[in-house]
């Protein structure tokens, strides 16, 4: 824990920023031997950058846990994210937590595709608390924290290197490299964009799922090693396959076809939700003809398309970034943490609704205030 100032060194007693990114789903999910050989949840989320949550925490006076609120107020995760940060970062001050305050949370990120929208809003409400505090968490205490808040958790703390993430427990597995092999992937969303709620899933697995989950996750170390785009792609699909055991999607079929008729080296699908994608070498010499012929083939089947970014950068974000005074982001429409409606797409796009080839953060389509 860090502390870089705050006003007379004390508690909570100015406006607190904090911000937190999301992903495109998992490259690879399933059960994992620990360090004590004991299978353990785990996955590798492919890292994206652009959209993420906003939050700024302004402090209150009062005792009382309901003077805490939050807005929107149905984010009731990020809310119970800002009650533990402020019991987090009162306590090595020597002081009783303030209970007061106001969470505003703002961003971009749609909800329900398994892109880490509530893990964006409750890494973000934990660092805006810990800023109005002026302190900083590391890594290991926010993934604490998000873990309570959640249940489960995505790595979104810990930048966008390739790690094996134990979500439910809140730690690190395995550190894969530096930076996931490049490749460009085009997004697209399946199953109408339909949220899916993972921790309700009933757990399955045995010892040959352990012994596959690890043999992918031995492939995946090499394909970071060797910068190799093709065996990445052969994991991610690989974990996608095994994965309709337990959650079947209807359309996982026709995309596996797709990427075999349009060149791409494999593809990739989140495990609580639908967001996906095709996977590509950014070194053929023929890349832009697959990509078009890719976007063609989905928008085709009716599989809504929606933008195309490349991994193979680290992923890392500045501490200003991440900590720093008010960083503007657009925001995305209130809806539950829990909601079953379908996600707005549209948030995917670039500004003429068509897709988009740079990655970066999507136009808004819709705003709502951003202080109180």
């Amino acid at each position: 824990m860090t502390a870089y100032g705050g006003p007379g060194g004390g508690g909570a007693g100015r406006i607190g920023v904090g911000f937190a990114a999301c992903h495109h789903g998992e490259i690879l999910q399933g059960v994992f031997l620990d360090e004590n050989d004991r299978p353990c949840a785990g996955l590798v989320t492919l890292p994206m950058q652009g959209p993420g949550t906003r939050a700024e925490f302004t402090p209150g006076p009062g005792n009382s846990a309901g003077q805490l609120t939050v807005y929107p107020a149905d984010r009731t995760k990020a809310l119970r994210a800002a009650a533990l940060a402020i019991e987090e970062c009162a306590a090595p001050r020597g002081r009783a937590p303030c209970r007061g305050g106001e969470l505003t949370l703002s961003g971009d990120v749609p909800l329900g595709l398994g892109m880490g929208s509530s893990s964006s809003d409750v890494i973000a409400a934990i660092r805006a608390v810990a800023d109005a505090y002026g302190l900083r968490l590391p890594p290991a205490t926010i993934a604490r924290l998000a873990v309570r808040a959640e249940r489960a958790s995505d790595p979104l703390m810990l930048g966008g290197g390739p790690l094996l993430f134990a979500q439910r427990e809140g730690r690190v597995l395995e550190v894969l490299g530096d930076t996931l092999p490049p490749a460009v992937v085009v997004g697209c969303a399946l199953g109408g964009g339909s949220p899916v709620d993972t921790l309700s899933l009933p757990p399955r697995h045995d010892h040959e799922d352990v012994r596959a989950y690890e043999r992918l996750r031995s492939l995946l170390r090499r394909a970071v090693a060797d910068a190799d785009t093709a065996l990445l792609g052969h994991v991610s699909t690989e974990s996608a396959r095994r994965a309709q055991r337990v959650r079947e999607q209807r359309e996982f079929g026709l995309l596996d076809r797709i990427a075999g008729r349009v060149g791409a080296v494999g593809l990739q699908i989140a495990h609580s939700g639908n967001v996906a994608g095709l996977l590509f070498d950014p070194a053929a010499p023929d890349l832009g003809h697959r990509l078009r012929r890719c976007v063609r083939a989905l928008r085709t089947c009716g599989i809504p398309v929606t933008r195309t970014f490349a991994t193979g950068t680290t992923g890392t974000t500045s501490e200003e970034h991440l900590h720093g005074r008010a960083h503007v982001r657009r925001d995305r429409p209130t809806r539950s943490d829990t909601s079953r409606r379908r996600a707005h797409l549209p948030a995917l796009r670039d500004d003429e609704g068509r897709l988009g080839h740079g990655g970066g953060t999507a136009p808004a389509r819709h705003r709502h205030r951003t202080t109180r």
